[in-house]
């Protein structure tokens, strides 16, 4: 089987036959596109297209590995920080913590306690 892992930002691909697993590094992370710089100092001005703007910079957080939700430790319109546990997810009998890419707010929540999930289904949504 061919899984990969996403660890403190870097993506590896992981190759397990019985009796031995494989690593290879794939480069980093997708990074979140990158936010336009506000265009007047005026503060109302850029509350309008805020709400435009957290919509197109939406991140899916996706099952990294088939499994089991065990726990979902997060609701939309909750503010999380990068590195807060959002999921436990058990696979092959390890529960495995799904954390918060970056800063922001949960959007969604598409995932539910015991659901079963399989490589890359949406978890939530971070903007």
């Amino acid at each position: 089987m061919r899984y990969i892992v996403t660890l403190n930002g870097k993506q590896f691909e992981v190759d397990v036959e019985r009796g031995k697993a494989t690593a290879v590094y794939t480069g980093p992370a997708p990074e979140p596109a990158a936010q336009p710089a506000p265009a007047a100092p005026a503060a109302p001005a850029p509350a309008a297209p805020a709400p435009a703007a957290s919509a197109g910079n939406e991140k899916p957080i996706q099952s990294p590995m088939p499994g089991t939700i065990l726990e979902v430790r997060c609701v939309p319109g909750q503010a999380v920080k990068s590195g807060d546990i959002l999921f436990i997810l058990e696979a092959m009998k390890m529960e495995n913590e799904i954390c918060a890419p970056m800063d922001g707010t949960i959007t969604a929540v598409p995932a539910a306690k015991g659901a079963v999930v399989d490589t890359g289904t949406l978890l939530a949504t971070l903007a």
